[in-house]
């Protein structure tokens, strides 16, 4: 298998107008890169998808390939920052109105190409012409081989609200750095060989520039090699490694689904229980019944509700509430219990203070 990656312009451009450079990478199985550099517009770039690809080839692609809602964001979108946010990672919003989609047009013009749009869901393909979509954000925080464990690096953005000169050294260091954990993956289960193409080589050797031009250039073939080791990763280990963005349900009825498949640790994943999937939350829905249930009962007679072990507490001490209306001195008793920010009506215990 072959894999190719590529950071996709969003924008289609026009006469007027050309599109932004999209970042390209062929990566083999064995780590090297056998080409990179750069295209301009969806033409050249499926001219270099179809000089690049073998009979089995996996090409993931670092922009939205299927929008199929109105409004708001796509769910993989949404999972993105649920999933991610931790470490700082969040993800655009797209749909049908959204006025860049060259990732749709490349989808549909591979496809009539032969080229199949694979969502994930039935887990890699192993064997002819497939595309995904990606997100390089999620595999950096997402593969433990780079070690950002806590967040995100700043490559691309520093912090909201910095200026521009105090915030470019921080992008440019962060870039270097990055770039140097990826050298690193060339000796690592899923490899990928900077140094074994000049043009990725060139990342390694030569520090980022300060002109910005120049630096975008960098950061496109950058993600776009990230695209390509996140291909391997994911044929090699599937959801061993990575999980499917953009699925709510085990089977959803209509297939393909709008996914972006994330390399993901585990405190990245989904935790809500699946049908035919052990889960230690499993038992949650039971609970809350049972819950309900004991509210109900006690609504209609606090007294037959068992008492706690803590036999005397203090609605304002211990509830740390503004105030407290209550019937009796002491014993069980229904209460409002009233906070600077929330009401809600509450069976406590009270005594005599």
């Amino acid at each position: 298998m072959r894999y190719l990656g590529i950071d996709l312009a969003w924008g289609e451009g026009s006469q007027v107008k050309p599109a932004n450079r999209s970042g390209v990478v062929s990566l083999e199985s064995d780590g090297r890169i056998v080409h990179a550099g750069w295209t301009i517009g969806v033409d050249e770039t499926i001219e270099w998808i179809e000089a690049n690809a073998v009979a089995d080839t996996l090409l993931f692609v670092d922009a939205p390939l299927v929008i199929d809602n109105e409004t708001g964001q796509r769910l993989a979108e949404r999972q993105v920052g649920q999933r991610y946010g931790k470490w700082w990672v969040s993800a655009n919003s797209t749909n049908t109105k959204s006025p860049r989609q060259a990732g749709v047009q490349l989808r549909r013009r591979l496809a009539d190409r032969g080229w199949r749009y694979d969502d994930g869901l039935d887990g890699p393909p192993q064997r002819g012409r497939s595309l995904s979509e990606c997100y390089p954000y999620t595999a950096i925080v997402g593969a433990p081989e780079l070690r950002y464990d806590d967040k995100r690096p700043a490559y691309k953005r520093a912090k909201k609200g910095m200026k521009a000169v105090e915030s470019w050294p921080l992008r440019t260091s962060a870039c270097d750095e990055l770039i140097r954990r990826l050298a690193a993956l060339a000796d690592s289960d899923v490899p990928m060989d900077l140094l074994s193409h000049a043009d990725t080589a060139a990342l390694v050797r030569v520090r980022s520039p300060a002109v910005t031009a120049q630096y975008k250039k960098r950061e496109d073939l950058l993600d776009a090699a990230i695209c390509a080791w996140s291909a391997a990763l994911w044929h090699r280990f599937g959801e061993q490694r990575c999980q499917v963005l953009g699925a709510d349900r085990d089977s959803p009825s209509i297939r393909p689904i709008a996914s972006i498949i994330a390399p993901a640790r585990p405190e990245q994943r989904d935790t809500s229980p699946r049908s035919g999937r052990a889960s230690p939350s499993a038992s949650a829905p039971r609970a809350k019944q049972k819950r309900s249930r004991q509210r109900a009962s006690l609504a209609a007679d606090p007294s037959s509700s068992p008492r706690p072990a803590l036999s005397r507490w203090s609605a304002t001490a211990d509830i740390r509430s503004d105030h407290a209306t209550r019937s009796g001195a002491s014993g069980w008793a229904m209460a409002v219990i009233t906070t600077s920010s929330v009401s809600c009506t509450a069976s406590v215990a009270f005594s005599e203070q």
